[in-house]
């Protein structure tokens, strides 16, 4: 494979172009920020509108249920009212075979008490205080998973954000290096011992590689805008990231013992809590079906008069104490309610069979690739001492003027290579490892996998 094709697969490969920070070990900006996995975690969970807004859901669940135990106290309320009569009843009544006509009423009549109502059995009620009390678990659940995913994006944009970085460097080494080789190259085409072929070969070598690498600085820059965004971080500082993918070699194992339950899966345990909610619906319905009490208490006053003389008015108290009991005997849309919640009770059971079986797919799949990544990372620090040595080799060949410039620029690709495969090997481990964390549901924490 030629240089200009390995520069243009650096340059094009979905992880240079979702590059999350710069932390290049060149002079940094004085508004950077520098950030470890632990701290760029923290700051997501706390400043990202997405997990507060999650936060503020389980709030509202909760004054809901207060609402719903609300219906159990007492309702008093105050009422008054007045009347003007237009039109006074007539009644007709026979006296000693006469007919005689009685106007029945007043001019202005006024009332005015106080009502007070208590229920004292409503399983409705009660049912709706339960339904309540499970959406709140619902609410707290989708916000425990809005934290998973918001850590395993930031884990996943951080570990982007180091290859980057790191790429970004051996593309600097190589064109450091290839910029010696032309001084060298220069110098000994001034004392007439190589061909002008070689100074133009290695002219052309340092020209080929300042594009890739202007392009690789533009990425690691997006990449730092885009987990500034994922941080919810306000103004403009540049988001860099500790250290190097390097550093978390030690920290990959052929077979690392995980618990593979899928116990604390969020989508599961939010299918659960669906049913749960759906069983408590199907008792709400039930509930319409039985029978409600009620008490109520009313004490008031009233007036009837046919002036506006209201220091002359006589008012009447009048109380009384009620036990309502209400039967239901027949309401059609009942049955059908009760037929829906029961089907979708079905549905949701088939719907979470399946998720399972999908998510025990995606926790092999991860498995599967965390092997082949530990397999590759340990073949290719072996190709980069190899290349090292390698491009030692050609150099002193082409010193000594055995070897071709042609030979050089081979060694120099072939370390940039296996320098390259080397990253983006432990970087393959490390976001598979945080997926099949994400899917497992045991990244709620800060991170998992701690730098050396």
């Amino acid at each position: 494979m030629s240089f200009h094709k390995i520069l243009f697969l650096v340059c094009l490969t979905p992880w240079l172009s979702g590059l999350s920070a710069q932390d290049v070990e060149t002079t940094q900006a004085p508004d950077t920020l520098r950030l470890r996995l632990d701290e760029a975690i923290q700051i997501a969970l706390t400043e990202n509108p997405t997990v507060r807004v999650a936060d503020y859901d389980v709030e509202i669940k909760k004054e809901a249920r207060r609402e719903a135990r609300a219906g159990l106290l007492p309702e008093a309320s105050l009422s008054a009212s007045y009347s003007r009569t237009l039109k006074k009843q007539t009644m007709v009544m026979e006296f000693g075979g006469q007919s005689t006509k009685i106007q029945m009423g007043t001019d202005n009549s006024y009332s005015a008490g106080l009502s007070i109502n208590l229920p004292l059995f409503a399983p409705a009620l009660y049912r709706s205080i339960r339904l309540t009390e499970a959406d709140i678990e619902l609410a707290v659940e989708k916000a425990r998973a809005s934290r998973i995913g918001m850590v395993n994006e930031v884990t996943k944009a951080f570990y982007q954000l180091l290859l980057a970085q790191d790429s970004y460097r051996v593309l600097q080494e190589a064109y450091a290096q290839a910029e010696a080789n032309l001084r060298i190259v220069n110098e000994r085409f001034t004392l007439g011992s190589v061909s002008e072929y070689d100074r133009i070969r290695a002219d052309v070598q340092v020209r080929s590689l300042k594009p890739g690498l202007v392009s690789a600085g533009n990425g690691v820059a997006l990449a730092g805008l885009q987990l500034r965004v994922l941080l919810g971080v306000a103004g403009e500082p540049i988001i860099a990231a500790r250290g190097s993918l390097a550093d978390y070699e030690s920290a990959m194992k052929p077979d690392q013992p995980i618990a593979e339950t899928l116990e604390n899966n969020s989508d599961l345990r939010q299918l659960d809590l669906n049913l749960e909610l759906l069983s408590h619906n199907e008792r709400l319905t039930k509930a319409n079906f039985l029978p409600t009490i009620g008490a109520s208490y009313s004490y008031s006053y009233s007036s009837m008069n046919n002036d506006f003389r209201i220091r002359n008015y006589s008012w009447y108290p009048y109380s009384f104490v009620a036990l309502n009991v209400n039967i239901p005997l027949f309401k059609a849309s009942n049955y059908p309610k009760l037929r829906k919640v029961r089907l979708q009770m079905q549905q949701l059971r088939e719907t979470r069979l399946n998720a399972e079986r999908q998510l025990g797919m995606l926790v092999q799949n991860a498995r599967d690739k965390m092997a082949a990544a530990y397999e590759q990372q340990a073949s290719n620090r072996e190709g980069v001492a190899q290349a090292e040595k390698g491009r030692l080799i050609a150099r002193k060949r082409y010193e000594v003027g055995m070897g071709t410039i042609l030979e050089l620029n081979d060694a120099e690709v072939a370390l940039t290579q296996a320098e390259l495969a080397y990253r983006q090997a432990i970087y393959d481990y490390l976001t598979a490892r945080a997926d099949l964390e994400k899917t497992l549901g045991n990244n709620d924490r800060a991170h998992t996998i701690n730098q050396k």
